[in-house]
């Protein structure tokens, strides 16, 4: 499924009036079933719809009992319907729509789900390395300039790369890759091309990712999750220096 595709517009300049085609990011509703029974309905980029699906019920715990990925149907027509097979019935109590571009959805987790360990550290240079090959794939965004990015990276290389219309989709799309693929996540580096706001820094909570790294700004409540989690977190990433918010011994 395409991402993106042609407009006839007008352009006006200072030197007159110009007919010409544009690239526009494409967005589809996706209307998300379990066992048939319509349950949620979002919208995203129509890219690695089953990646974000995994990855916003398992972050999001919408499931309670076992379901099987490998089982979930995904139709792309004018809307994108998906359907997952579940054992178990569903959760969507404490459901708040988040500060995230086209309301993201986050529910409440227990307490025991933030806590970030392991090891990791991360040289300096490695992680502007990085994080450069990061903004250099965001092929998208060039060519609409409405898109957010999302990647999960080792402290050589990017892994896994996501971009959407939604900010929050492209961090659940990559997680959802991470966990088909069965990609560890506690010793990975997460890194998004928009601003640090609590529902974000609480998805890599989660999933025990200690660094959260982004080109943006931070809220003043994403860096107390990030501090009581373990997060190490950095904003304002460019090319001669970046801000580091909480637990700054990862970075060496």
């Amino acid at each position: 499924m395409r991402a993106s595709e042609k407009r006839r517009i007008t352009r006006i300049t200072a030197a007159g009036r110009l007919e010409l085609d544009d690239t526009v990011a494409m967005e589809k509703k996706v209307r998300i079933s379990v066992n048939g029974k319509e349950v949620m309905r979002l919208y995203c980029s129509p890219v690695k719809v089953r990646e974000l699906v995994v990855g916003l019920f398992m972050t999001e715990g919408i499931i309670n009992g076992g379901w099987c990925f490998d089982e979930m149907t995904v139709d792309h027509g004018r809307d994108i319907l998906v359907d997952v097979q579940a054992e178990g019935g569903i959760s969507l109590e404490g459901g708040t729509v988040t500060s995230g571009c086209l309301g993201g959805i986050t529910f409440e987790r227990p307490a025991s789900d933030s806590a970030t360990a392991g090891k990791m550290r991360i040289e300096t240079e490695k992680l502007r390395a990085v994080f450069s090959e990061f903004q250099g794939m965001s092929r998208l965004h060039e060519a609409t300039g409405c898109i957010h990015s999302a990647a999960v990276s080792d402290d050589e290389t990017i892994l896994v790369h996501a971009e959407d219309i939604g900010r929050h989709n492209a961090v659940d799309k990559v997680i959802g890759h991470c966990l088909m693929e069965e990609i560890p996540l506690e010793d990975k580096i997460m890194h998004v091309s928009g601003r640090l706001s609590s529902e974000m820094v609480s998805k890599c909570a989660h999933w025990k990712i200690p660094v959260l790294v982004s080109r943006a700004a931070p809220t003043s409540l994403a860096i107390d999750i990030a501090e009581k989690s373990g997060i190490t977190m950095i904003g304002f990433m460019r090319p001669s220096r970046f801000n580091i918010y909480t637990h700054a011994y990862r970075i060496v």
